[in-house]
């Protein structure tokens, strides 16, 4: 913090720190698909959990799963197309990059589960994909663009997770996933520990998961026209609450195999590894804030979408019951957070109700009603930014953007007015290091497919997947470039 506090009191008026990080954020089941001239054999990952989930006609027919049915080919095809666009955000004035590593493209099938060690995975490994991510990697350093990976964006291998299986058959499907502990947090491990060896050379800033609440949400309570994940169960409370604590588990066992086998310091900064996790955190408001169930209500909701995850990688803090209190602590989870990314998108007016949910006993604490408010506000980002800043570790801004705005002008000056919050917060002494909106290119937007929603700085040509430019864009790269704001 004091080398930061310097770093500032040196800087103009309106600046930001000078080694700010102005990247973009993607997600590779949203992006890679959708190669322009690539075979779909070569371009598209067959073998993810969410491949089946959005191509499927079984699941695609049933209506409850809110599935487009919209082919992947539609996608912007950055497996392709990733050397050009990273030569755009160079041309943007963008230094950093936020990209995931694709489970299933590198260990496509069960034969990887045989292997006990990392050394033992390597047998397994598909030669292609590895090499196409080194690409990726030379690609963004001769740019001079910083990733930063995420090891677990949602998606995993279907011999790990068969979603169609257990959204049929929840009590006999055999690759359940985040259900099954010991089995997910062995492979899960082993998956991260491969990561940190095979990358570490052109890695150092790591996230282990991202928005792991999400995940439970919308798989496994409340699957709906926002949002369904496989498996698609709605208000399975006992498998939610497992889902939900085997991810707090999975966040310590990636980041403590990450440690251990990234060990190239790649930016000379005495740090191999910079390992986080990436968080969906809502602006929460009570409904009626002189109503104590409402405060309640607000308590509530900060526990199960922040203080679970948060609480336990930073001080290793275990909620047995999920009942809002911690009743003990788990000494391997402890210390295992070096940042905290924030993934702002949401305000969320919460009503307390008292009394937990019927069926919803083995999660005492949901005892309230979310609604929802899916415009991300300037000031709601600053309150997150205060929530995320009470553990006293780095913050960067993972994710933040509008779709589909009626005003393209009014996106920019959104972006616009967000930066000047993070500025004002830095200026105020907290420690943030970088923004990522989301999204860098129109994407596949998970169950809605391509054409719900356009989150992008670009959007697509039809046909020749060209890039087009938004003028979101171009306010971004005149800040970038300014590394801040000149007024």
């Amino acid at each position: 913090m004091i080398a930061l506090s310097l770093l500032l009191a040196c800087s103009p008026e309106g600046r930001f720190p000078k080694d700010f990080q102005w990247g973009s954020a993607t997600a590779g089941f949203q992006v890679d698909p959708g190669c322009p001239t690539w075979s779909q054999a070569d371009c598209e990952d067959p073998h993810s959990d969410w491949y089946q989930w959005v191509t499927d006609p079984d699941l695609i027919a049933e209506s409850s799963l809110h599935l487009s049915g919209e082919p992947l080919s539609g996608g912007p095809g950055m497996w392709e197309t990733f050397e050009d666009d990273v030569t755009l955000m160079k041309s943007d004035n963008l230094n950093a990059l936020r990209m995931g590593l694709e489970w299933s493209r590198v260990f496509p099938d069960a034969a990887a589960e045989d292997a006990t060690t990392v050394d033992e995975l390597y047998a397994h490994a598909d030669p292609d994909a590895l090499a196409r991510y080194h690409e990726f990697f030379a690609a963004m350093n001769e740019a001079g663009i910083k990733p930063l990976v995420t090891v677990n964006h949602y998606t995993l291998p279907l011999w790990v997770h068969d979603g169609k299986d257990c959204h049929y058959n929840a009590e006999t499907c055999a690759n359940d996933g985040w259900v099954d502990r010991e089995r997910m947090l062995r492979l899960i491990g082993l998956w991260a520990g491969f990561c940190g060896r095979e990358f570490g050379g052109e890695v150092d800033t790591w996230a282990t998961l991202n928005e792991p609440i999400a995940v439970v949400l919308a798989g496994y309570l409340t699957p709906g026209p926002d949002r369904t994940n496989p498996p698609g169960l709605s208000f399975d409370a006992v498998r939610a609450r497992v889902v939900l604590q085997n991810q707090v588990l999975g966040h310590g066992v990636m980041a403590t195999a990450l440690r251990a086998e990234d060990t190239v310091d790649v930016d000379g900064d005495g740090n191999a590894t910079f390992v986080g996790i990436v968080m969906n955190m809502a602006d929460m408001v009570p409904a009626d804030p002189a109503r104590a169930e409402d405060v309640a209500g607000v308590e509530h909701v900060d526990h199960l979408y922040h203080r679970l995850f948060l609480d336990g990688a930073v001080n290793g803090s275990w909620d047995e019951d999920v009942d809002g209190t911690f009743e003990t602590t788990k000494p391997e989870l402890a210390g295992t957070l070096d940042w905290i990314g924030v993934n702002y998108y949401a305000v969320v007016t919460v009503t307390g109700l008292g009394t937990t949910l019927p069926g919803m006993g083995d999660i005492p604490v949901a005892d309230f009603y979310p609604e929802i408010g899916w415009i991300p506000t300037p000031e709601g980002l600053g309150h997150v930014l205060d929530r995320a800043g009470e553990y006293g570790l780095p913050v960067i801004i993972t994710e933040n953007g509008w779709s589909n705005p009626a005003d393209e002008g009014a996106r920019a000056d959104l972006l616009d007015e967000s930066l000047r919050t993070v500025h004002g917060r830095i200026a105020a002494g907290a420690d943030i290091r970088g923004y990522y909106p989301w999204s860098w290119v129109d994407n596949y937007e998970w169950n809605h497919g391509m054409t719900a929603f356009s989150f992008g700085l670009y959007g697509l040509e039809p046909g020749t997947k060209a890039r087009v430019e938004r003028p979101i864009a171009a306010r971004y790269r005149t800040i970038a470039g300014d590394n801040g704001f000149k007024d």
